[in-house]
């Protein structure tokens, strides 16, 4: 596939629960080192784009191509289901998902929690993947809490850990759903920290954020979702600085006002 490609193409998403259609046609592309957020009410579709993007929910029409390889697909409609679940694997271990809410193992320790997919999935080696878990806890500043368990964590140390696990598995592309919205606001600010170093660090990421400074401040493109379609988007200065939909400027000032 060209090194060109994006890392991550949606194309003309449609997503519906019964009847309910919530994405109604989005078009969103992530470039290689991109950082893409996407924000609007709750409602709107966002977190349902990126659990679409890794194929943890079915679409019902479009396209999602991953380095310029579109996932196949059998069916059509609410039928529609990938149609190779090797690809499936492939590319959901190369989109890592950080949850809202943690989704760390309970009965294992935080090393474990991020050994586990690169020993299982990747069946890579357990000396390489030790070093390698030792080195992400490292990188987001909890390496002296490897031997405990999740319960013993504050909920930011919880969400570093789990951003650790998504980075040891070495993906092309991070995807965050609401990463700091189940956090208390002192603890939110120390998982900001690690998402903007790995922003410097020219990492692909989608995020899904309530958090309009953090979107300011990482994003090379903002994404506006108004009831399942892309009502506004570009770089954070002009959606941010220069709102030109009236839908954009009234989420703005609800969300600063609010």
């Amino acid at each position: 596939m060209p090194e060109t490609a994006p890392v991550l193409e949606i194309r003309d998403l449609h997503k519906a629960y019964g009847k309910l259609e919530v994405i109604k046609g989005v078009d969103i592309t992530a470039n290689r080192g991109d950082v893409v957020s996407l924000i609007g009410s709750s409602g709107s579709g966002k977190s349902t784009i990126l659990r679409c993007a890794n194929l943890l929910e079915h679409s019902q029409q479009g396209d999602i191509l991953f380095k310029g390889e579109p996932v196949s697909w059998r069916g059509a409609g609410h039928d529609r289901v990938p149609a190779n679940a090797k690809q499936v694997l492939r590319i959901r271990t190369n989109l890592s998902m950080v949850f809202q809410q943690f989704n760390l193992w309970s009965h294992m320790t935080i090393l474990q929690n991020v050994m586990e997919a690169p020993l299982t999935v990747l069946g890579r080696d357990r000396a390489e993947v030790e070093e390698s878990a030792h080195a992400y806890l490292n990188k987001v500043g909890i390496q002296d809490k490897h031997d405990v368990y999740p319960a013993q964590l504050s909920g930011g140390q919880q969400q570093r850990a789990a951003i650790a696990r998504a980075l040891a598995m070495e993906p092309e592309a991070l995807l965050f759903d609401e990463p700091t919205s189940a956090l208390d606001p002192e603890l939110e600010q120390e998982v900001v920290r690690v998402i903007k170093a790995l922003a410097e660090e020219g990492r692909t990421m989608l995020i899904v954020t309530h958090d309009m400074k953090l979107a300011a401040d990482v994003s090379d493109k903002v994404v506006f979702l108004h009831q399942g379609l892309v009502e506004e988007q570009g770089p954070p200065s002009e959606l941010f600085g220069n709102p030109k939909s009236e839908r954009l400027k009234g989420f703005l000032s609800a969300t600063v006002h609010g």
